[in-house]
């Protein structure tokens, strides 16, 4: 790809993932980027108040794996370096299913392990060594900037903070404006300041929150697995506990609840907690490990989806993307995949352009929104359909269909399955790794197994025993 081709500035609102990527993205096609971050960037591993859910487990699925090695190449390698751990999804991890233990077996699925803190910091330092590329921190946009006739949006204002703790407003011009900068995206208001219509929201949330703790791994510890997740089961139990391991000889816990249940704040009540789920083996593993660090609380927004593509007038030159969109409850790992996938989108439509005859932008806005829209669709379906489940749900809840009724019968089938039929599972990891559609789920030979364990009567079955073990 030929630098400068579409334009000679471009400026991403956010230092987040999707604003990481999209700015190496663009990169591609501009002679200059300035990516604008309300934080300072460190100059190590550590985490950052940008980032309040970095305390938290994050890990790397398939695609998004591939697409973060094919912008830079040899990262994976760089994070392995760094102590991220290869997990197995099925062969590497016990995973308690509201239905059984999921079969263990060599998959093939693995996920990286490590503190999201890494990640950020590896993407960074690849970015800062880029020429054309410059950071603009400690700095927020305050409103965009539209050409005379008011059609498109020719840059942006923004306020720095100085060193001697004054701001300076300031603006920058650019032929293309991302706003990549999160849940709390200001781009609605600034539409509207414009004369525009501010998006549509759909919110659904359960108010579940999130424990995460760091422990040292104890020494002598031996098991069978690298990691345990033990699901929640709503409406019954909506509690559930996950921990993996992390670089360090580590491991991160998650433990998440939703009201009334209150999350635990000391190591008393968040043992306690531990052992009133269905499983002994997190507690087991943890009642004699040390704490490395506190417990870190965090109560995210849940799932948010603004619909940009919906808008009728819309200005040309100003994307919007990632949770600035479309935002995830964090327990389904989609978070930063989407991000990245909405990235990729992103990459094609520009491609798209310069492959015309006279390349420029006009109609970009419209066509990326939309296509931007067909990425968030699947995700926020599955998201959406759990979260539903939880007697705490509230928001933009509609009275489930026909067809919203028997999708969630036949996942629960299908989740049902995998505590026996490993190629069940194995699809079922296609989708939840975003490498297939849902749709792959309803090829013959699996609708044949549903059939077969409906007409045996196992679909009764709706909760483990607590008593249960894995084999």
């Amino acid at each position: 790809m030929t630098n400068s081709t579409l334009g000679r500035h471009a400026v991403v609102i956010g230092g987040s993932i999707a604003g990481l990527l999209t700015a190496r993205i663009l990169t591609d096609y501009f002679e200059q980027v300035t990516l604008i971050e309300r934080d300072c960037f460190p100059l190590q591993a550590e985490p950052r108040r940008g980032i309040p859910q970095g305390t938290q487990l994050h890990i790397l699925l398939t695609r998004c794996r591939q697409i973060i090695e094919e912008l830079f190449p040899g990262l994976e390698a760089e994070l392995i370096a760094q102590g991220a751990v290869t997990v197995d999804m099925a062969g590497d991890v016990e995973w308690l299913n509201p239905f059984g233990w999921t079969a263990r077996f060599p998959s093939g699925f693995t996920v990286l392990s490590f503190s999201r803190c890494i990640l950020d910091w590896l993407i960074y330092r690849r970015l800062a060594g880029t020429s054309q590329l410059h950071f603009l921190e400690e700095s927020y946009v305050t409103g965009l900037i539209s050409t005379p006739d008011g059609t498109s949006i020719a840059g942006v204002r923004v306020r720095q903070r100085q060193q001697t703790g004054e701001t300076q407003e300031h603006t920058l011009v650019a032929d293309l404006v991302v706003d990549a900068s999160g849940f709390n995206s200001q781009a609605p208001k600034w539409l509207k300041a414009l004369g525009y219509e501010a998006p549509k929201e759909t919110v659904i949330t359960t108010g579940m929150g999130y424990a995460g703790r760091v422990y040292e791994i104890p020494a002598g510890f031996e098991s069978d697995w690298k990691g345990v997740y033990l699901q929640a089961a709503p409406p019954e139990r909506t509690s559930m506990a996950i921990l993996y391991p992390i670089e360090n000889n580590r491991w991160l816990l998650g433990f998440c609840a939703t009201a009334p249940h209150r999350l635990p704040k000391d190591e008393a009540a968040l043992l306690d907690a531990l052992q009133q789920l269905p499983s002994p083996m997190i507690y087991n593993a943890l009642k004699q490990a040390k704490p490395c660090t506190p417990i870190e609380i965090y109560y995210p927004p849940g799932n948010r989806l603004c619909h940009y593509e919906t808008l009728k007038r819309q200005p040309e030159r100003f994307l919007v993307l990632g949770d600035a969109v479309c935002s995830f409850t964090p327990i389904y790992g989609q978070g930063m995949t989407v991000a990245a996938l909405g990235v990729k989108t992103l990459d094609a439509c520009l491609q798209n352009i310069v492959g015309q005859p006279s390349p420029n932008l006009t109609g970009l806005a419209k066509t990326f929104q939309k296509r931007l829209a067909q990425i968030n669709a699947g995700p926020w379906i599955a998201s959406t359909t759990q979260d539903a489940k939880y007697p705490s749900v509230r928001g933009t809840i509609k009275d489930a269909s026909a067809l919203d009724k028997f999708m969630g019968w036949y996942m629960n089938q299908v989740i049902h399955l995998t505590v026996r039929d490993t190629q069940t599972t194995l699809s079922l990891f296609e989708v939840l790794h975003m490498l297939k559609s849902a749709g792959t789920l309803f090829q013959p030979r699996i609708l044949l197994q549903v059939l077969k364990q409906v007409l045996a009567g196992r679909s009764n079955s709706t909760q483990v025993k607590k008593s249960l073990t894995p084999l």
